[in-house]
């Protein structure tokens, strides 16, 4: 647990970041410079992970998307005055309900795109506002409502309901899943024995380290689909994205808007949980937190882009590294938007194998499940009670389960039923001693 000491103020608001001296980094320190480099480019590579596919799955742009979550992540930044170390991404929260409201066939770009973005939009505005509810009104109200109990069943339903898409990315064939147990082994080895600054970049050295095995394995001796290097060569170092602009349908507002409740537990339970990884509290925090990725989910949504999220997968790399310092998510959301204008960075990160991608996920997405533990054990969760162990249970085999619940065109999935289920469990049992 990182000290908790007196925030010096620098202009503007923000931290005076101090130079760290080693071990844990909090938020408002700073890494040297080249290890923060190295540190932003492996949250850039984290992110990649869920970005390139979320568009993907809804027909969107992956550079645009790409390029926004840079910009998204920049202004999260300035508006929680950089004291609340997050990576910005595309929700999959709002796949549903784009293909819904699209009626998308699953293959190229999205016909009706832009109605889809007229509804992220709308749910962008709404987070916003409650955002704004939550400074005005402080944030009390927010802890009465999501207690420990709930957010950490929130948050260990997130990473419950994301470990088969990790499970999924290792299976198949013997390659890969030998490609995909050994990734996860050198994330492991790489955090545990590596000498100096290469320990803080586990992620980026297992991946290097696994594709570097399967080129061996698929390029050198035929065992499997070989990468496809040719696209990077052919590829441009520059190039705009493809803008769309936003139509407003009632029907398609109605739809998306509400996915807004989903973001609001995903960014609660981030918080609590960089809250309770480095012992601050963050909570006087969480309604500048919702402001910043409403607009950042307005910003996104208007050009084209997805609707943005605090990302679990850069979570789980400041989980696995220890390091915390807000300005290593400066210095990415500035990488994320040179490589979302470079279409070759575009189609190198696309040459990453699937099982390698896999076992990284396996690593991130069980580490946030871990952190839901976190939370219980840093508020003193008590699970004699029936209330909590009902409360908890439930949402974690929602979660897991990916239970869905559709009413008309309105979907509800996993993080989403569990998400209403612990709260209003929670709220609607008593405790016997109460």
């Amino acid at each position: 647990m990182i000290p908790e000491e007196p925030v010096r103020e620098g202009r503007l608001g923000f931290p005076r970041w101090r130079l760290s001296q080693g071990g844990l980094i909090g938020p408002d320190e700073r890494p040297p410079l080249g290890q923060l480099l190295a540190l932003a480019l492996q949250h850039v590579v984290a992110m990649f992970g869920a970005t390139v596919p979320a568009p993907t799955l809804m027909g969107f742009d992956p550079a645009l998307v790409a390029l926004f979550s840079g910009v998204a992540t920049l202004l999260f930044f300035v508006v929680v005055g950089g004291r609340v170390p997050s990576y910005l991404g595309s929700s999959f929260a709002f796949i549903a309900v784009v293909i819904a409201a699209t009626g998308y066939g699953g293959c190229g770009p999205n016909p009706n795109l832009a109605v889809a973005l007229g509804g992220i939009v709308a749910a962008g505005a709404l987070y916003a506002l409650i955002g704004v509810a939550v400074m005005v009104a402080g944030h009390a109200w927010i802890g009465r409502l999501m207690p420990a109990a709930v957010t950490g069943a929130i948050v260990g339903a997130i990473g419950l309901n994301l470990a088969p898409i990790g499970v999924k990315g290792i299976s198949g064939s013997g390659l890969d899943v030998g490609v995909g147990l050994f990734t996860i082994a050198a994330v492991v080895l790489a955090a545990s024995y590596l000498p100096g600054s290469a320990r803080r970049i586990p992620l980026l050295v297992a991946a290097l380290a696994a594709e570097l095995l399967y080129a061996l394995l698929a390029n050198g001796l035929g065992l499997a689909k070989p990468l496809d290097l040719a696209r990077v060569t052919d590829a441009p170092w520059f190039g705009l994205p493809r803008f769309e602009t936003p139509v407003f349908e009632a029907a398609a507002i109605w739809l998306i808007a509400p996915v807004a409740v989903v973001l609001v537990a995903e960014n609660l339970g981030h918080v609590k949980a960089i809250g309770a990884m480095t012992g601050r509290n963050l909570d006087p925090y969480i309604g500048r937190a919702f402001l910043g990725d409403g607009l950042a989910t307005m910003l996104s949504g208007a050009f084209g882009g997805t609707g943005v999220t605090t990302y679990a997968e850069n979570m789980g790399v400041m989980a696995v590294t220890r390091i915390y310092s807000t300005l290593v998510f400066a210095a990415a959301g500035l990488m994320a938007i040179l490589f979302g204008l470079s279409p070759k960075f575009g189609a190198l990160i696309q040459t990453i194998p699937g099982p390698v991608i896999g076992g990284l996920s396996v690593v991130v997405f069980g580490l946030i499940t871990a952190a839901a533990g976190r939370i219980f054990v840093e508020n003193r969760v008590d699970f004699s009670k029936p209330r909590v162990l009902l409360t908890v249970g439930t949402a974690l085999v929602l979660g897991a389960g990916d239970f869905t619940v559709s009413l008309g065109d309105f979907r509800l999935g996993g993080i989403g039923t569990a998400t209403a289920a612990a709260i209003l469990l929670y709220h609607i049992l008593r405790d016997e001693s109460a």
